[in-house]
């Protein structure tokens, strides 16, 4: 009998595969619409069905995100999140909900500012499972990843489809977790259809990767996801959620709005593959 997985992003991956389901990653901004909030948003995401939380640390520069995401953090920022009350959020939810597997989902000079191995540990201690820091090119992560194997994190890069074959198989050689998949060139945000190419790019990354892909960037409506999990191992929802935090409405009729549309977004990828 093999030992457990310790690790919860890998086991959430290797469960999902041995149900015929694929994951459904919800992201959202740490602090926003108000830190008590964030904790209890995400245990409703995970008690309707989330495989994988990404919790946004704020940065003020977020060179990789549109207007929605950047809204949300400067809201975090305004609101006082910084890494103490990040990693408060962190430890609250690893406390209500011990199997969901959380990503720190950041940009590499906040975490750098605050020591890459401290602010590892720290997340590792707080409940965190793993990181993405959007901007950390592989030809430079060796730091980092050095100090993920180490606390048993996972580094979960990005792929783009300009990202080059060759480039593409060192960042599946070092990183771990899973690959996110960016469905576009460009930022974040809510997009009514793929680019053109898209579904054969795709193809072509989950046919030479050896750990599970999932696509992000656009992934906005319950036909984005049933599309994109027919093709891989899962799909990301951000802005389409972080949106309905930034509305100024009481937290109860946005919790509510938030359940409301995340059920039929997390609905295909519960579905059994065909």
């Amino acid at each position: 009998m093999s030992a457990p997985l310790t690790n919860r992003i890998d086991a959430a991956f290797a469960r999902l595969k041995a149900e015929g389901k694929k994951a459904f990653i919800p992201y959202i901004a740490a602090g926003v619409p108000g830190r008590r909030e964030t904790v209890e948003l995400a245990g409703m995401l995970a008690d309707l069905g989330a495989d994988v939380l990404e919790l946004g640390y704020p940065f003020s520069d977020p060179m990789a995100d549109g207007v929605v995401n950047q809204a949300a953090a400067t809201r975090a920022l305004e609101l006082g999140v910084d890494d103490a009350a990040y990693l408060g959020m962190v430890r609250e939810i690893r406390a209500a909900h011990s199997e969901l597997p959380i990503v720190v989902f950041s940009y590499l000079n906040p975490v750098f500012r605050l020591g890459l191995r401290d602010f590892a540990t720290r997340a590792k201690a707080a409940g965190a499972d793993g990181f993405l820091l959007v901007d950390m090119p592989v030809e430079e992560a060796d730091e980092m990843l050095a100090i993920c194997r180490e606390l048993d994190l996972r580094f979960i890069f990005l792929a783009a489809p300009t990202t080059t074959p060759a480039r593409l198989a060192k960042i599946l050689e070092v990183g771990s977790g899973f690959l996110y998949y960016i469905s576009r060139t460009g930022i974040t945000g809510e997009q009514s259809k793929f680019q053109e190419g898209f579904e054969e790019k795709l193809t072509a990354v989950k046919k030479a990767a050896n750990l599970p892909v999932v696509v992000g960037f656009g992934v906005s409506t319950p036909e984005h996801v049933a599309a994109v999990c027919a093709l891989c191992d899962g799909a990301v929802v951000g802005s389409a959620l972080v949106r309905r935090t930034l509305e100024d409405k009481p937290w109860p009729a946005l919790k509510a709005e938030l359940e409301a549309l995340a059920k039929p977004l997390i609905a295909p990828a519960k579905e059994a593959a065909r």
